[in-house]
Parts: C-alpha cells; sequence; structure tokens
C-alpha cells in the first residue's frame, strides 16, 4: 500500500488520556500535507502553515519530508525523519506567536455587535485587553475595577468558567491552552464581564422521578434519596405530568453534591438525570430580540448529531445549546420559560421532532410564549416531516451558520397536531386468578402519521433489529437497507385487517376493503417521502392541507404496494377523510405513531384534533 495510518494527538491532555485520532497519508508526504490531514481530523479550519508536529520526544519535524520510507538516494542534509522508522504517534502543536487577534465578547446582550476583535502582544495583560475593549463596546466612562474577563470552554458535555488574574499575560495564556489541546482553542471564548456581589444560587433540573405526586412527596423522596439539606436546597418548580422537579441551591458544595449524587441514584427502577438550569435574564431582552432554543440528538444521524452539538455551542450562547440524551426536552423549554419570544430548531429524526412537540404542548401553559414556532434540521432516516416543511431529506454536512441563517430568514406555518386515545379492553396478561383489570387509557399525540398493520409490523421488527444492534444503525443507507430486509420477510404472509378491525369515520362506520394496513396521514409524505394519498383529483374529498384539521386514511394490501408506492408507481387506497375517527380492535394488532410501534391490545382507538396546531417553520430555500 501506498499509505500509511498514524495517530495524532491534540495537546498534553490527548496525551495523558491516550485520547487520539488516525489519518491516513501517503509513505511518501509533505509536512505541510501531514499537518493539514491532522487539522482536518479534528474539524479545525485554521492555516495549517500556524501548525507543526512534534514528536514525543518534542523534536519539531524540520524536514520537508515527513514520511519516507522508500530508501530511493537523497541528499544527507534533507536529513528524512522516517529512514529507519516511522514513529506510530504524533502532536499537533501551534507554532508560537509574537502577537495574535482575539475576540472579546460582552457577557451582556449588544444588538449588532457580537464581539470586538484586538491585537494582543507578548506585553499585554488581561487588565491591557479590559482597558482596550471597554471603548469598543461603549463603556469607556466606567472602572476598570468593575470588569473581569472570563474564559469560558464550551465543550459537548458541560461549560466551564475561569475567571483570568488581571496581571496574568494573555498571549501566555493562549499558549497554554494551545498545549493543552488544540480543539479546546478552538472551543474556548473570552468574554468580559461586569462585576457584581454575587449571590450564591443553582437551579438544578432533577427528572427521572414518579410522576404525579405532590411537592412534599417530591421533597420526601429527595430527602431520602438524595439527603438533602433543607436550609440550603428547596423545590421551585413541579413537573407532575413529567415526574421532574427545579431545585433552588444556595451552596454550591451542596449543589455540587447533589449533582453528582443524582447520577447515580434509581427511583423506582428508573435513573435520575440531573441538569444545572442557567439563569436568562429576559427582563433585559430588548423587545425585538427572538433567540433560538436549540434541540439536538445526538445519536440521530450517526455522527452528525454530535458534530452539530460542538457546532452550534460555538455559534450561539452554548446555553441555548441542549442535548436530548441529558433529560430530554424539559430543561431547555424550563429555561426559556420566561423569555418573551423565541424560536425552537430541533435536530433530530421524526420521532426526535415528535419528542420536542410531545413535551411543547404538556408545558404550554407554563411559558410566556406559549407557541413558539419549531423549525427542523432532519438528521433521521425518514424525515417526513423536514421534507415537508421544506429542510430536505436529511443534513448532509451544510455549514453550521448558514442552517442558523436560514432558520432566522424562514417563514412560520400552521400544522395540525392529533391526539391519539388507546383505550385497552382486554386486560393484562399475569393477573392473579383471572380477575384484572384492564390497562389505563393511553393517550398519544401524533404530527405525521398512524399506521396499523403491515406498517407497523415492519417498522416493529426494525426497532428490535436496532435494539439487538444500535452500533449498526448509524446511517441512513443502512437503516433503509434493514427496513429492505424486513419487508422482504413478509412478502409471503397474508393477513386480513380488514377483518380484524372496524372504522368510524366523523360518527359514521366505513366499510373497509380488503386491505393488510391502514394508515392515517396529516402530512404528505411518508415512508422517506412517498405520497401515499396520491396527486390525482377526486371530487369524493378535500385536498389534502397540513393545516385543514383533517386527516386522510389509506390502505395498502401488503409490502409489495407499500414498495410500489415508495417507487412513485402507485397510490395507496382512498378510503376516508375526516376530523373524528374511532377505530376498534377485534385482536391485537401492530400500531406506530411517528415511527414508534408497539403491539395494542383489542379494544378502541380514538383519533382527535390536538388543539391549538403548531407554529412550523418553513423553509424558503427550496
Amino acid at each position: 500500500s501506498g499509505k500509511q495510518t498514524l495517530k495524532i494527538f491534540d495537546g498534553n491532555d490527548a496525551v495523558k488520556r491516550n485520547q487520539f485520532r488516525l489519518i491516513s497519508v501517503p509513505r511518501i508526504a509533505k509536512n505541510e500535507e501531514v499537518v493539514e490531514a491532522a487539522l482536518r481530523a479534528y474539524y479545525i479550519n485554521d492555516d495549517q502553515q500556524e501548525y507543526e508536529l512534534q514528536t514525543f520526544t518534542q523534536q519539531v519535524l524540520l524536514s520537508d519530508d515527513v514520511i519516507n520510507r522508500n530508501d530511493a538516494a537523497e541528499d544527507s542534509n534533507l536529513g528524512s525523519v522516517f529512514r529507519v522508522s516511522v514513529p506510530e504517534a504524533w502532536i499537533i502543536r501551534a507554532k508560537p506567536k509574537d502577537e495574535e487577534v482575539i475576540r472579546i465578547y460582552p457577557a451582556w446582550l449588544k444588538v449588532g455587535m457580537a464581539y470586538v476583535s484586538i491585537r494582543v502582544n507578548k506585553d499585554n495583560t488581561v487588565q491591557t485587553v479590559i482597558k482596550e475593549v471597554l471603548p469598543l463596546l461603549g463603556r469607556q466612562t466606567e472602572c476598570l475595577q468593575n470588569f473581569k474577563l472570563v474564559e469560558v470552554l464550551m465543550g459537548s458535555k458541560q461549560v466551564q468558567r475561569m475567571v483570568l488574574d488581571n496581571q496574568e499575560l494573555i498571549l501566555n495564556r493562549l499558549k497554554d491552552i494551545r498545549k493543552t489541546s488544540i480543539r479546546q482553542m478552538n472551543q474556548t471564548r473570552f468574554y468580559i464581564v461586569e462585576n457584581s456581589k454575587s449571590i450564591v444560587q443553582v437551579n438544578l433540573f432533577v427528572g427521572g422521578l414518579p410522576p404525579q405526586l405532590s411537592p412534599e412527596e417530591y421533597t420526601n423522596i429527595l430527602k431520602e434519596e438524595l439527603a438533602i439539606k433543607t436550609n440550603v436546597v428547596s423545590v421551585s418548580h413541579v413537573y407532575q405530568a413529567q415526574g421532574a422537579v427545579v431545585l433552588q441551591i444556595s451552596c454550591f458544595s451542596e449543589a455540587e453534591r447533589i449533582y453528582m449524587l443524582v447520577k447515580d441514584t434509581v427511583v423506582n427502577d428508573k435513573p435520575l438525570n440531573a441538569v444545572v438550569i442557567p439563569a436568562v435574564m429576559a427582563s433585559k431582552m430588548p423587545r425585538n430580540c427572538c433567540p433560538l432554543l436549540v434541540f439536538v440528538n445526538p445519536k440521530s444521524g450517526g455522527l452528525k448529531g454530535r458534530d452539530l452539538l460542538y457546532s452550534f455551542r460555538k455559534l450561539l450562547n452554548p446555553h441555548q445549546v441542549f442535548e436530548l440524551t441529558n433529560g430530554g426536552p424539559l430543561p431547555g423549554f424550563h429555561t426559556f420559560s420566561k423569555v418573551p419570544s423565541f424560536r425552537v430548531l430541533v435536530c433530530g429524526g421524526d420521532g426526535t421532532v415528535g419528542w420536542v412537540l410531545g413535551a411543547l404542548e404538556e408545558i404550554r401553559h407554563k411559558l410566556v410564549c406559549s407557541e413558539p414556532s419549531v423549525a427542523i434540521l432532519p438528521l433521521g432516516t425518514g424525515n417526513d416531516l423536514g421534507r415537508v416543511l421544506r429542510w430536505g431529506a436529511g443534513y448532509s454536512g451544510e455549514d453550521p451558520y448558514s442552517v442558523l441563517v436560514s432558520v432566522d430568514e424562514a417563514d412560520d406555518v400552521l400544522m395540525d397536531r392529533w391526539t391519539i386515545l388507546l383505550d385497552a379492553e382486554e386486560p393484562a396478561e399475569g393477573a392473579e386468578n383471572g380477575i384484572a383489570e384492564p390497562e389505563p387509557p393511553k393517550i398519544v399525540q401524533m404530527n405525521n402519521y398512524c399506521g396499523l398493520g403491515i406498517d407497523a409490523e415492519l417498522s416493529l421488527d426494525f426497532h428490535h433489529a436496532r435494539e439487538e444492534e444500535p452500533g449498526k444503525f448509524n446511517s441512513r443507507f443502512h437503516n433503509k437497507g434493514v427496513y429492505v430486509k424486513v419487508g422482504l420477510q413478509k412478502i409471503s404472509h397474508t393477513r386480513n385487517l380488514h377483518k380484524d378491525i372496524k372504522l368510524q369515520v366523523d360518527q359514521h362506520e366505513v366499510e373497509l376493503p380488503s386491505i393488510e394496513g391502514l394508515i392515517f396521514i396529516n402530512i404528505p409524505s411518508w415512508g422517506s417521502g412517498a405520497d401515499l394519498w396520491g396527486s390525482e383529483s377526486d371530487n369524493r374529498f378535500e385536498k389534502p392541507r397540513i393545516d385543514d384539521g383533517l386527516l386522510e386514511v389509506v390502505g395498502v394490501t401488503g409490502v409489495v404496494h407499500m414498495g410500489q408506492v415508495q417507487g412513485g408507481f402507485r397510490s395507496g387506497i382512498r378510503i376516508a377523510q375526516g376530523s373524528y375517527f374511532r377505530v376498534t380492535l377485534l385482536k391485537p394488532i401492530p400500531v406506530q405513531v411517528d415511527g414508534e410501534p408497539w403491539i395494542q391490545a383489542p379494544g378502541q382507538i380514538i383519533i382527535s384534533a390536538a388543539g391549538p396546531k403548531v407554529l412550523a417553520v418553513g423553509s424558503s430555500e427550496q
């Protein structure tokens, strides 16, 4: 092979942790080519001329020939570093500078100015930087002692702050950060902050508690499980339906103790989770200010979700960006609960979008901005809602900044949402003496579609396959391949769904044709972009819209029919259109709502409009 794989560390911290990234380069490669590949591995877009490679002995590579295992004759003055053997690992370092330009961000909201840039040299201290920056921010009349410079590291897991000493040399500080980690330097900002009387108050969101308890009951659980000190800890907010509380803590050490303990605490076989809630000063926001609340599912779209999390935390205030695997959407909505106007960006698949919209519906009455508009950055497999709102079939690595610009310029559109009541009439299995109460009714929200029969059966098989080997499901191509595979396995199966269910639309019985699947659709995209309803005109029905208060009911005759629909060769069988539906299940039937499948016991399913409509954001670019 003409290629060789090398380990690249981005600083001393990576060496200590033995965390490296691999690059593949030609066996004969110039120094700058290897440096460029190393920077690319860490998603660093800086000029490669500003960096160099070092071995663990800290010897800088001065040779033009970084990798040369060919024993061809060459000028001995070039001193090929790798004539005998190639070191397996290298550290990428920033070359020392006598001066450079740094950005200073104001810690207060200044509309029209995100940061100021100043040039610093080896003589500049933190104090001289503050003195130079204040006039640029219109604060030249104020005393230097009223301000401090804060270094903020915005990692994917947490945000760390450190107040810099006034006499510290700023270039030395930059050098130390880069020596620790080149990538950390790219995740670090410097904020100029007003000094204020420090009042210790930490707001800690604690989720995973049993739902529908009183504040007193939640306090007793926290006393028992976390041994909270009620003289410094109080419950400020309770979310009973979600089983979550927000604690107000007036002692840093107690807040830290509770935060660490929560991670190892289980209540009723369910682990608790904790998120530190930042304080948003909504009263200081200008009237025309409409910040963006971003939710990212890092498990969606392979590694793209994680990369977007890094990018958005750099481009925005990191406290605007919430990782959904840590506490879900509720911490984000609680943080923005007092903000008079904001928009939401959801980065994930259709299931993630439904999760966030469901949480919004539950907490809407506690928000000052009760109807924020919601934009979608599609990261999943199907992404049907993202297609309908013109955000595309899926994120493919576009510049995150351009995504934010598109969200800012997009128009709002109304979209129906639907409530599905599932009332099983058959008691749960395993009841003692054969006497048991049926399961309590279950309520779910629907945005895209609800399927019964073969459609849900395929989703269920895919769901089980993903649970068995989650590591393999990291690309849309693989996921769709699994769908095809489970579909082929079902081709020879015959079902008579029309004999196992009864359908009532707007109080009228509807006779079902011979079908294997029944699908209720709210949007004109199903199964990764297919038009299940079809475009042909039909005098029996109105033309579907996402805001008309109507659902379309379509039947499919089997796997082959579904494949023909997805290939664009056929449409589904149009059955009905209405606003209120009752489905009677005569036997257990696979059911899926927005891609989440399960087996539903015999009983009633009632589908009705949920109000108010969702204010979605439709892209104007496609």
